[in-house]
């Protein structure tokens, strides 16, 4: 007998389309975030010695971002309405982290994977077998997302000024964002 989708659902719980509405909806929304956070980080430091990297990166975010976008589409869900708010905050903590070291940047991309690896490992635990395509994509993704978190941790993250406060305060904004994103 395979698992499906929110098939043990209770009162309250959502729907089969309202629970996979809202995981494409907040992924593309992470995503987002995602490929504008890189982009901040590139406008200080994309010449430096951590270019190729966040180039990299980048490109693996924005491939991420378009399967979303493209998901979104095929199955007619409405991407959340906050977009233009993550599209400004993802340069913006980009940008800010870099301006504070390349390590402060590398610590932004550790708390921001971790976030995700969260969030992704949940997502996949809660499809079934009937949305096996999407649950191997979100797999995929959070297995690039956790290469991510340990290029951040060789590049020295952790030895950014006020590392703890500074991870703590980026993940607590990852999941704000991602609760809102859920929803609207």
């Amino acid at each position: 007998m395979t698992a499906k989708t929110a098939e043990n659902r209770i009162p309250g719980d959502l729907t089969r389309e309202q629970l996979l509405a809202r995981i494409l909806r907040v992924d593309q929304a992470g995503e987002l975030g995602a490929v504008r956070i890189y982009q901040g980080q590139r406008a200080i430091l994309g010449k430096g010695r951590h270019g190729p990297i966040l180039e990299k990166m980048a490109g693996q975010e924005q491939h991420h971002l378009d399967t979303f976008t493209r998901l979104i589409g095929e199955r007619g869900t409405r991407p959340t309405i906050l977009a233009p708010i993550w599209h400004v905050a993802g340069f913006a903590l980009g940008a800010g982290t870099a301006l504070l070291g390349e390590r402060a940047a590398m610590a932004c991309t550790v708390a921001v994977e971790e976030a995700i690896d969260e969030h992704y490992a949940a997502q996949y635990a809660a499809l079934g077998d009937d949305e096996a395509e999407l649950k191997a994509t979100i797999e995929e993704f959070r297995q690039e997302e956790l290469e991510h978190r340990d290029i951040g941790l060789a590049n020295e993250a952790e030895k950014a000024p006020a590392y703890p406060l500074l991870s703590t305060a980026i993940k607590g904004g990852c999941k704000l964002a991602i609760w809102l994103s859920e929803r609207f």
